[in-house]
């Protein structure tokens, strides 16, 4: 994986570390310790397979009961070769059976995306894209979480999993984005109230969470803001409301995600299995704690 040259951070407060885990999970089944378990986060088995792992009976005599009728799934007749996940109800002779099923847990990338870049894989201008840089799966495709815009570098999330890219994105959940912006020019008390108390733009009405000044030289300053939605350019357009030029725009935390200091430009890092589960509030597998961290490798 290539990366690209290093380049400064800009200049403010360091990264603030957020609290607080990212979202619950749903309603499922138990896992070890007694937390529950998110059914969108399990894997199907297939029927025969997951019923033999319970000491029923055997795969092939539980197919010859499938055959024979003893055996549904949500009251219908069970097929052979079905798939069931952990919201199925599976009875044999009519008994409902308690099934087991192992923890699917997602994959994600921490990418810091520098300007010049665009988040989408179909472009008829045939520009860089951010999934040029990333690695290549062996079953489904990587999944933005959010945009950043082709001027605006930082941050940016990648998941294999739609279930936890919708957790991260829904507007419901809330999940709190922190930029750093340099100005041309500075904000005064009454911009910074009007900010967070809110803009109207195009498309509806729009507020910062918190500013923060993050100090500067000359016409250019900086600022810490953070905010609960990603529209389009929402960032710039409410500074741009109040006629000021976002010079410069970096993402530096989404949700519990802060960009790491030795991320570069250009180069992502898979999240471990442990921080994985956090994120999706999900129970860890005992099998795979330390699992999966891997980074884009340098160039020599």
């Amino acid at each position: 994986m290539s990366t690209s040259r290093s380049h400064s951070r800009p200049k403010g407060p360091p990264n603030k570390p957020a609290s607080g885990a990212g979202p619950a999970g749903g309603a499922g089944r138990r896992g070890r310790g007694g937390r529950k378990l998110p059914a969108e986060f399990a894997e199907s088995e297939r029927l025969h397979k997951i019923l033999a792992q319970t000491g029923i009976a055997s795969r092939r005599e539980i197919e010859e009961m499938i055959v024979a009728g003893r055996i549904s799934v949500n009251g219908m007749p069970a097929s052979v070769g079905q798939k069931v996940g952990p919201t199925d109800k599976v009875r044999v002779n009519g008994k409902l059976v308690n099934l087991q099923f192992s923890i699917r847990v997602p994959r994600v990338l921490i990418y810091h995306k520098p300007e010049g870049e665009i988040v989408s894989r179909d472009d008829p201008d045939s520009r860089v894209s951010v999934f040029d840089r990333l690695p290549k799966l062996r079953r489904g495709r990587w999944i933005a979480v959010g945009r950043l815009d082709i001027n605006t570098s930082g941050l940016l999330l990648f998941t294999n999993d739609g279930t936890l890219a919708n957790r991260l994105m829904h507007p419901r959940y809330q999940i709190e984005r922190e930029y750093a912006a340099r100005l041309l020019g500075s904000l005064d008390e009454e911009q910074i109230a009007s900010l967070k108390e809110g803009i109207q733009l195009e498309d509806g009405p729009a507020r910062f969470n918190s500013v923060d000044d993050g100090g500067g030289e000359g016409v250019n300053h900086w600022y810490r803001v953070t905010i609960s939605e990603g529209r389009n350019r929402e960032v710039r357009r409410m500074f741009e409301s109040l006629g000021l030029t976002v010079s410069r725009l970096m993402r530096v935390r989404y949700g519990p995600v802060a960009m790491s200091p030795r991320l570069r430009r250009g180069q992502w890092e898979e999240m471990g299995v442990t921080e994985v589960c956090r994120l999706a509030g999900m129970p860890v597998p005992q099998d795979a704690v330390g699992a999966r961290r891997r980074s884009a490798p340098k160039r020599g």
